[in-house]
C-alpha cells in the first residue's frame, strides 16, 4: 500500500470514529432531554479510562474528575432534598437515607433505566468483558454526567436531571426492604449491646469458579447468630447479617420509619 492510499485510509477512519462519537453524543442528549452548551463537557463525562488508554489519549481527559464533581453535586441535591422532606428525622438518619440514595447500586440501577451503557466511550476489550453493564462503571458514569451538566448549566440544571430519575423515586427507595444495608444495622446494635463487633466466616464454598457459591457465619463473641449464601462474600455476609438480625428482632428502620416524606 503507497503511503498515499495508507494515509487516505487513516483519514476515512478517523472521520468515521468522529462521525460515530458525534452520533453518540447527540443521542445521548436526545434520551436524557438536555442540550449541552459546550458538548465536548459531555464527551468527557461518557469516557472511561479505557477508551483513553487503546488510544494512546491523556488519561487525565476521562470522566474521573468529572465523576468527583458529580459525587459532590448529587450529595447536596440529594441532601436537600431530605431535610425539606423529612423534618422529623435527625442528623443521623438522614444520613443513612442519603448514603442508601447515592449507593452505588441504586446508581446504576438507574443508569439502566438511561440505557446509559450503550454510550460510552469503553475500550473494546472492556466492552467485551461486560463493562457497558458493569455496577461501578455505570455509576460513575451517572454521577460524571451530572457533574458536566452541573459545569455546563448549574445547579438547578443538575437538580431537574435528578429530580425525575432519583428524587420522584426516593420514598420508595427507602421504604424497601430490599436496599436495607444489614451489615450496618447489625453493626450498630452489637456494638450499642455487647460493646464489640461481629465476626464474619466464610465456613464452605460450592460450585465451579464462573458460578460460585459461599456461605458465611456471623458470630459475637464466639457464638453464632446467623448464617447466609450469596453468589460472592458481600452478598453472603448481607444475608448472614439479615439472618441474624430477624434471629435478634432487631428493627431495621425500613420500612416503618424512612416513610413517605411530608409535604413539606
Amino acid at each position: 500500500m503507497s503511503i498515499f492510499r495508507w494515509w487516505k485510509s487513516f483519514l476515512d477512519r478517523a472521520s468515521a470514529r468522529r462521525k460515530s462519537s458525534e452520533g453518540t453524543l447527540e443521542n445521548f442528549q436526545d434520551r436524557i432531554d438536555v442540550r449541552f452548551n459546550d458538548v465536548a463537557l459531555l464527551r468527557q463525562a461518557l469516557t472511561h479510562r479505557s477508551y483513553l488508554g487503546a488510544n494512546g489519549n491523556d488519561l487525565s481527559t476521562s470522566n474521573e474528575r468529572m465523576e468527583f464533581l458529580g459525587d459532590s453535586v448529587l450529595e447536596l441535591v440529594v441532601n436537600e432534598y431530605l431535610y425539606g422532606h423529612f423534618p422529623e428525622h435527625q442528623e443521623g438518619d438522614l444520613t443513612k437515607m442519603k448514603s442508601l440514595l447515592v449507593s452505588r447500586n441504586i446508581l446504576s440501577d438507574q443508569a439502566r433505566v438511561m440505557e446509559l451503557g450503550q454510550f460510552l466511550f469503553l475500550s473494546e476489550a472492556e466492552s467485551d468483558s461486560g463493562g457497558r453493564q458493569r455496577p461501578s462503571i455505570l455509576a460513575d458514569a451517572f454521577e460524571a454526567v451530572i457533574g458536566a451538566i452541573y459545569l455546563d448549566q448549574g445547579m438547578e440544571a443538575a437538580r431537574r436531571f435528578l429530580e425525575p430519575r432519583l428524587l420522584v423515586d426516593a420514598p420508595g427507595i427507602l421504604s424497601d426492604r430490599k436496599f436495607t444495608n444489614y451489615k450496618s444495622v447489625l453493626q450498630e446494635y452489637v456494638q450499642a449491646e455487647f460493646k464489640t463487633y461481629p465476626r464474619y466466616r466464610v465456613s464452605s464454598q460450592s460450585g465451579p469458579d464462573h458460578r460460585k457459591i459461599f456461605t458465611v457465619d456471623v458470630s459475637v463473641r464466639g457464638k453464632k447468630l446467623g448464617e447466609g449464601r450469596g453468589s460472592n462474600k458481600k452478598r453472603a455476609e448481607q444475608s448472614a447479617a439479615r439472618d441474624a438480625i430477624e434471629s435478634l428482632k432487631v428493627p431495621t428502620n425500613a420500612p416503618d420509619t424512612l416513610h413517605q416524606p411530608s409535604s413539606a
